[in-house]
């Protein structure tokens, strides 16, 4: 497998489809990002309380529960599903409509059969992976895309422009940003736990894949853990931004997905951001 050089180029102008392939030295993966900081405060699930109003900010996360599982599900009046693939530490995700598929993030490298298995759980195959959207330039969510890419031969790439330049690819990186579309769903620009850090959202479905913006935590939802993010203020206004939007279900990088009343936990975390 021929991996791209760190000299950079471009292959299409303008928004949305300038693409960058870069080979640079693998970022440090998010280690054990799988909650938020030390201090972090719990509430109980959201259904029956409001979250506490503890120190939080550019140090410490909040956190509000609420019932959570593993797995896949159908939802969406369009028969979108999606499919976890759980990776030891972190979760990549399968979006499935129409018998076409997006893998959301690739996990750490060497778990190329872990994708392979959750694409035959869900009904798919390798040719039927059209896109591949990274989160982010961690490598628990970036080292296994070489082997995708390499399976997935009619798949393209997209990940947030501050983040490619750390991503290894045998084919061109297609830049994404905010209000960008990529197989019918929507890309939220998120920085602040890296700066090119991308959110997917399925309106119709009601699904938001998180990357690791907001964690699984406790059985509830909490900010980005700030031992690993770059910018707490950054991070801590993309949960406010994502509070504005409409999902019930959130699928995280670290932690169990979240498959109901989503939106209204983002919220109550923000409030207290």
């Amino acid at each position: 497998m021929e991996l791209f050089s760190r000299r950079s180029f471009l292959v299409k102008l303008g928004k949305g489809t300038a693409a960058v392939a870069v080979l640079g030295p693998m970022t440090v993966a998010c280690g054990s990002d799988t909650g938020g900081a030390d201090d972090t405060a719990v509430a109980s699930p959201s259904t029956t309380s409001t979250p506490p109003t503890s120190a939080v900010g550019s140090t410490s996360t909040a956190v509000v529960g609420s019932s959570t599982t593993s797995g896949s599900a159908s939802v969406g009046s369009g028969g979108s599903r999606w499919e976890r693939v759980a990776m030891t530490n972190v979760s990549a995700y399968i979006l499935v409509r129409d018998s076409k598929a997006v893998i959301v993030d690739t996990g750490h490298a060497g778990l190329i059969e872990d994708i392979d298995a959750g694409l035959q759980r869900v009904g798919v195959g390798w040719g039927d992976v059209g896109d591949v959207i990274l989160t982010h330039m961690h490598g628990d969510h970036i080292g296994g895309l070489p082997a995708v890419m390499d399976r997935a031969t009619a798949a393209t790439a997209h990940a947030g422009e501050p983040d490619i330049e750390a991503m290894r690819s045998p084919r061109p990186i297609s830049v994404v940003a905010d209000g960008d579309e990529v197989f019918g769903l929507d890309i939220i620009g998120t920085p602040g736990h890296t700066p090119g850090h991308v959110c997917v959202l399925d309106r119709s479905a009601g699904i938001l894949v998180a990357g690791d913006a907001l964690i699984g935590s406790d059985g509830g939802i909490s900010g980005p853990n700030p031992r690993f993010s770059s910018d707490m203020n950054e991070a801590n206004a993309s949960v406010v931004k994502l509070a504005g939007l409409d999902y019930s279900t959130i699928l995280v990088g670290h932690g169990d997905p979240v498959t109901s009343n989503g939106s209204t936990l983002v919220a109550e975390l923000s409030a207290t951001l």
